[in-house]
């Protein structure tokens, strides 16, 4: 099979890629990346050289790169390219319509144009809206976003199912719970914990800590995804959950102890705007009609990830260093096939 996987740099994107090729040997990828502050080759590195690999850096909105990639015999489209940081958007919102909505659609285009196979719409749990502190999303729960990123990949998720019941197109929506792994953007919560806490420095922490998200390591989310491109059923939407909620809290103590630093590293922040109670979803029709259950527990998989950031400091210390876009621009940002 031959994917064209966009956003593919970033961090869940670069992470399916990786699970991709190291699990079907006979898959070709062909990532398609803007290289935006989040999209980094460096999360690549390991399997760049495969003869399963290659990448285009452009833009998803561009409709005629599209047409010229898509030309080149693409069976499936996994479309993970997106902004989704809450805070920038509630910054600024264009980017976040120009490539999550404008994007989206562009690609539907060219995949209707060339009759791709499969096209699978990478979405989040936050599309749902705000749950009380009882209950679960199902896929059938009305869409009720409350930041502007939610909002475009609402909006996304709706032209999908659009495409697909007006032009017969085979798209399937994914919406997975919030992601952690290796390679994370360390503006994220996660990620931000831990290498703040690594070099001792503060920890904001919004409001009174007590917002819940439900957790799901990132190679379970790869390996859902996979499943459902292979055997998911277009037209249908599937909900990705690792079973694990945990208030911000609770969870900034978890890591902090872990890693032997002290509580006083917490620094309680005035809220964010609109910022959402708790997410949590029901994923039994993702069990019931394609077997999927996470392999990682929680306690195991945070673990694995501290480990990771540990021992990749080179990495994350470059990625928030303020002379980094420089740095990277002059190393990757004219890299094409």
């Amino acid at each position: 099979m031959k994917l064209l996987v966009t956003g593919g740099a970033g961090f869940v994107g670069s992470n399916f890629i990786r699970y991709a090729i190291q699990n079907h040997a006979d898959w070709y990828v062909l990532n398609l990346d803007k290289l935006t502050y989040a999209g980094n080759l460096e999360n690549l590195l390991d399997i760049e050289s495969s003869p399963q690999y290659a990448f285009i850096k452009g833009d998803i909105a561009d409709g005629k790169l599209i047409d010229d990639v898509l030309k080149r015999d693409i069976d499936a489209v996994v479309n993970f390219a997106a902004e989704s940081h809450v805070d920038r958007s509630i910054m600024g919102a264009s980017p976040f319509i120009w490539t999550n909505v404008t994007g989206t659609q562009v690609l539907l285009d060219g995949a209707r144009q060339h009759e791709v196979k499969r096209f699978v719409q990478i979405s989040t749990d936050e599309v749902y809206g705000s749950l009380g502190e009882k209950g679960r999303f199902n896929e059938g729960s009305s869409l009720s976003p409350n930041s502007p990123y939610a909002a475009s990949k609402a909006a996304a998720d709706l032209l999908c199912r659009a495409y697909h019941h007006t032009y017969g197109l085979p798209v399937i929506i994914t919406r997975s719970s919030n992601n952690f792994g290796p390679y994370q953007f360390p503006e994220k919560l996660i990620s931000l914990v831990i290498t703040n806490a690594i070099e001792d420095k503060p920890i904001p922490v919004y409001g009174d800590g007590l917002n819940v998200r439900d957790w799901l390591y990132v190679e379970d989310n790869c390996s859902a995804i996979a499943l459902v491109l292979q055997n998911g059923k277009p037209g249908e939407i599937y909900n990705i959950g690792g079973g694990c909620e945990v208030s911000n809290i609770e969870l900034v103590k978890t890591i902090l102890s872990k890693l032997n630093k002290p509580l006083s590293l917490i620094e309680f922040v005035k809220d964010r705007p609109g910022h959402d109670r708790r997410y949590a979803l029901d994923c039994s029709k993702l069990e019931k009609t394609l077997g999927w259950k996470p392999i990682d527990s929680f306690d195991t998989a945070i673990d694995r990830t501290i480990a990771w950031y540990m021992r990749s400091k080179d990495w994350w210390t470059r990625v928030k260093s303020r002379d980094y876009q420089n740095y990277y621009q002059q190393q990757y940002g004219k890299r094409s096939s």
